[in-house]
């Protein structure tokens, strides 16, 4: 069995992740390796930002490791938040202060579209490795939902009439951005890519 580090401590990316992946890898998370820095995310890219967070934790642990960086774009707004989701209300910021200015921003705006990008990148063996996942929808009015995180209560993926924080885990799972970037991931640790 395969064992590798999550650059995160996010425990809602680590129960996703560890579902998609199930049996095949062991996925350990920052905690589990001691590891508590705060990673700098300072690229421009989320491909850039994936590749820092890898890069830190398998140059200071000697670990094969991945990680990962996902964006909301937003047609209405140029692509933005983009890179800068996580803190899109500002540094100190939590997940329902972004949304809020999201919904802010869109509040008169007709196109709605949007969509969920994440990239994972592995280093294993010294190699790098990048997989790429995304998932349309639109922006709802209104949070709904519950479940999953961050922008999830105001995202609809096409095809569905609920929000990511009103689906089940499991099919939120099945068709989400991140789980299309671990699926990928996940056929190259089998060797299927």
């Amino acid at each position: 069995m395969d064992k590798l580090v999550f650059a995160t401590n996010n425990a809602h990316k680590l129960d996703e992740v560890r579902a998609i992946l199930g049996s095949d890898v062991e996925v350990l998370s920052l905690n589990d390796i001691g590891c508590n820095a705060d990673i700098p995310e300072t690229a421009d890219t989320l491909e850039g930002n994936a590749l820092l967070k890898a890069r830190f934790v398998a140059s200071r642990y000697g670990v094969d490791c991945f990680a990962d960086d996902t964006g909301l774009e937003v047609a209405a707004l140029g692509g933005a938040p983009g890179v800068y989701s996580a803190r899109f209300a500002g540094p100190a910021c939590d997940s329902a202060e972004n949304v809020r200015k999201l919904l802010g921003l869109l509040h008169d705006a007709d196109d709605r579209s949007a969509r969920f990008r994440t990239v994972v990148a592995l280093i294993r063996g010294g190699e790098e490795h990048c997989f790429e996942g995304t998932v349309g929808g639109t922006i709802a009015r209104t949070p709904a939902g519950c479940g999953g995180f961050g922008y999830d209560p105001v995202f609809v993926p096409e095809g569905h009439d609920r929000t990511f924080a009103e689906l089940p885990p499991a099919e939120k799972n099945r068709i989400s951005h991140r789980a299309r970037a671990v699926a990928k991931l996940a056929d190259f640790l089998r060797g299927k890519e």
